[in-house]
C-alpha cells in the first residue's frame, strides 16, 4: 500500500508494470453511489476534454488529461460501487490519485452526513435512496470556474456547447501517451491573452460574459488559486470568495457554487439556485438559506441530494 500525502492509500493493480503505465486502486468510504457520480460526469462533460463511457448503470469511466506538479498525463478513472481504479502513465501516481480522491470525495464523513440529514424530514427519504451520494468536485479549479461562468443562466447543454467551442479555439495539445483526441483546457495565461472580439466570436457568448471570462483568467494568471486548499482555512476561503465577487459578472450564485465544487466547502450551499429552490417547493433565496441552516455542517451534501433527486 502507498500512503498519499492526504492520508489516502492506494494499491497497485496486479499485473501492471510499476514503470511507464500504472494503475492504482483508490479505496472509497462505503457506501459509494458510483451511478450518481457517473451521471454528474455525463451531464458536465466538455467535448474534447472529457470522454465518459458507461459499461453499466452503476459503473463506468472517464478519461481526460490532468495536470499535477509532476506533469501532464492522460488518466482514466473507473468508478464502481466498491472502489475507484485510476490508470495513467508518467506523472507521479500519488499526486494523480490524491487529485482523484478529492474529485470524487472518497473520504466523505458519511457518519455526520447520515446523522444530520437522516434526522430531517425533507432529506431523510433522499438519503435513504442514495446513502453513498458524494459531492463531486472537479480536477481543475480554473476549468470549473470558466465553465461555471459559461453556464450562467443557460442550460447544461448550452454550457457544454460553449465550453467545447472554447476548447476547440484555445485548447492545448499534450504530447503524452493516451491523449489521442483529447485537449487540455486553456490555461489562465492563454485566456487572459485572448482578444475580446475573437473570444466572443469563437465561443458565441455575449460581450458581458466575455469580459467576465477575461477578468477571471487575468485574476488566476495573477495568482488567484482555485482549489480545495482553502476549505480548512476560513480566512482563506473568505478571501477567495471576496476576490471572486470583485470580478465583473461574478455574483453570489457563482461564488457559492464554486465554494462547493472547487473550494471544497462541505458546508457550502447555493440558496439562489433556481433548481434547488424549486426542489424545496418554489421558495425564495432567503427562505432557502434559512431552511438549510438545519443541515449544517454538511449543507453541500443536502444540496447534492436535492439536485440529484431533481435531475435523476
Amino acid at each position: 500500500m502507498t500512503a498519499l500525502p492526504d492520508g489516502v492509500a492506494t494499491a497497485p493493480v496486479s499485473g501492471v508494470p510499476e514503470t511507464g503505465a500504472w494503475s492504482r486502486r483508490v479505496p472509497v468510504v462505503q457506501p459509494f453511489d458510483a451511478a450518481s457520480a457517473l451521471a454528474t460526469l455525463v451531464a458536465h462533460a466538455v467535448p474534447g476534454v472529457d470522454r465518459v463511457d458507461r459499461s453499466g448503470v452503476d459503473r463506468g469511466e472517464v478519461t481526460r488529461l490532468v495536470e499535477t506538479g509532476s506533469g501532464t498525463t492522460a488518466v482514466t478513472v473507473r468508478l464502481t460501487p466498491e472502489e475507484i481504479e485510476v490508470r495513467g502513465s508518467g506523472s507521479d501516481p500519488q499526486e494523480v490519485c490524491t487529485l482523484v480522491a478529492r474529485w470524487f470525495d472518497t473520504e466523505a464523513d458519511l457518519a455526520t452526513v447520515h446523522a444530520v440529514l437522516g434526522a430531517d424530514p425533507v432529506l431523510a427519504p433522499l438519503l435513504a435512496r442514495r446513502p453513498g451520494l458524494r459531492v463531486v468536485g472537479h480536477p481543475s479549479g480554473f476549468e470549473a470556474a470558466v465553465t461555471t461562468v459559461l453556464g450562467q443562466q443557460v442550460s447544461l447543454a448550452a454550457c457544454r456547447t460553449f465550453a467545447g467551442r472554447l476548447v476547440s479555439a484555445y485548447g492545448r495539445d499534450a504530447d503524452v501517451v493516451g491523449a489521442e483526441g483529447l485537449l487540455l483546457f486553456p490555461d489562465p495565461d492563454t485566456l487572459a491573452g485572448a482578444q475580446a472580439a475573437e473570444l466572443q466570436s469563437a465561443v458565441g457568448i455575449t460581450g458581458a460574459r466575455t469580459r467576465t471570462l477575461l477578468a477571471l483568467a487575468a485574476a488566476c494568471a495573477d495568482g488567484l488559486t482555485l482549489g480545495p486548499g482553502t476549505a480548512g482555512d476560513p480566512a482563506a476561503l473568505a478571501d477567495t470568495r471576496a476576490r471572486l465577487l470583485a470580478l465583473p459578472g461574478i455574483g453570489p450564485w457563482t461564488v457559492d457554487y464554486l465554494s462547493v465544487k472547487v473550494l471544497g466547502d462541505r458546508d457550502g450551499f447555493v440558496p439562489g439556485d433556481l433548481v434547488l429552490r424549486k426542489a424545496l417547493g418554489g421558495i425564495d433565496t432567503r427562505a432557502a438559506a434559512a431552511t438549510a441552516q438545519a443541515w449544517s455542517p454538511v449543507r453541500a451534501y443536502a444540496l447534492f441530494h436535492l439536485w440529484t433527486h431533481t435531475a435523476y
